[in-house]
């Protein structure tokens, strides 16, 4: 039975640590995305962002801002409130990784992430992402729950 388990680890040793490896934050120093890393510093200034619904509008899910805009190395504070009534996410990444990942979100709806750029938030919660952006470019926010991001959740992240 030992050597059963033991060979059961080897063979999926691998595929755990991939699936670990793509929705994992760790802990530690982390490796930077595209849109920047965790804070390691302290930050320069605290951009809050409001989730909510509006149902009376065309577009019913929104973010109280369609453009955040920072500068190539800031440190921010991002402090994400969930004013609605429904789940919430505010994920921020390169417009092709978000677009994966909300196929992937489609497909696994109940998924939990545990990633460094990126929350989830209940009604009625806040949260905190320390955050330095280390690239220009423009990016994207959003949330990615099934049905958000087509209902108007999402904008434009500019690093300039």
């Amino acid at each position: 039975m030992k050597t059963a388990l033991t060979a059961l680890a080897i063979v999926l040793a691998p595929t755990l640590a991939l699936a670990v490896g793509t929705h994992s934050g760790g802990h530690g120093h982390e490796k930077a995305m595209a849109v920047g890393k965790p804070a390691e510093t302290n930050p320069t200034r605290t951009v809050k962002v409001v989730m909510k619904e509006d149902y009376d509008d065309e577009n019913v899910y929104v973010f109280d801002q369609k453009e955040l805009s920072f500068s190539v190395g800031e440190t921010v504070r991002l402090h994400i409130v969930n004013e609605g009534e429904e789940v919430h996410e505010f994920v921020m990444d390169t417009m092709h990784a978000n677009a994966e990942h909300k196929e992937m979100m489609a497909r696994f709806p109940e998924m939990e992430h545990d990633d460094p750029n990126a929350v989830r938030l209940e009604p009625g919660q806040e949260a905190e992402i320390l955050w330095t952006f280390v690239n220009p470019g423009t990016f994207e926010f959003a949330c990615l729950l099934p049905g958000h991001y087509e209902g108007g959740m999402h904008g434009a992240l500019v690093v300039n």
